[in-house]
């Protein structure tokens, strides 16, 4: 008995019709698979969560409204806050503690590289003289107001713990004026960095 030939042809059309499958199956798995992740998402409520370092204020405090307030370089609020992230370290009186985060916060400035141009540091004091402060870091943006505006920011910020002032935290404030993260003195440089950079990476503004 003779043995059936198989028509290439045929097998050709197999092979075209398991691929065409195939690149269907693939396709249908690349656009409806990420399609029915966000709906559960949505219906579950769930969002994922990136971790901090420092902690989030809440209710959010918006600075910008202050705007008697000038710097040492004559730039008058809110003006003064626009257009750059700003790290903020609040001190009642920049002793040794305040000035070795002073230098902390520029090595985080200078590891930002091109995002240098995006982000300003400032010092808010009550200190009157502040000039050996200048002399050290000449880059240093510096706001040494009325002592009473600045003990209401502290209280403002405090959060019915310790007077800001006190405590000497580290503060981030976007471009419009809201500060959005703080920073206890014990916290190290390292993380507070880490979070900047994860704030400018996903932050158009600045």
């Amino acid at each position: 008995m003779a043995q059936k030939e198989t028509d290439p042809a045929a097998l050709d059309d197999a092979a075209q019709q398991r691929k065409g499958r195939m690149i269907f199956l693939l396709l249908a798995i690349f656009f409806i698979v990420p399609l029915l992740v966000v709906i559960a998402m949505i219906k579950l409520d769930w969002r994922p969560v990136g971790k901090s370092y420092g902690q989030l204020i809440h209710p959010p405090v918006s600075i910008a409204s202050t705007t008697h307030w000038e710097s040492d370089r004559h730039e008058a609020m809110p003006a003064f806050w626009q257009d750059k992230w700003n790290i903020v370290l609040i001190a009642r009186e920049c002793d040794a503690s305040c000035m070795q985060r002073l230098y902390d916060l520029r090595q985080i400035y200078v590891s930002l590289y091109k995002d240098m141009i995006r982000v300003q540091r400032v010092l808010i004091t009550q200190q009157a003289d502040t000039r050996p402060i200048r002399e050290r870091y000449p880059d240093l943006l510096i706001i040494n107001g009325e002592a009473t505006q600045i003990a209401d920011l502290g209280r403002l910020l405090s959060g019915g713990g310790q007077n800001t002032l006190d405590a000497q935290r580290v503060y981030f404030i976007d471009p419009l004026g809201n500060i959005m993260m703080q920073y206890s003195l014990e916290q190290e440089a390292k993380w507070i960095r880490k979070d900047l950079m994860k704030l400018l990476k996903a932050s158009w503004a600045g």
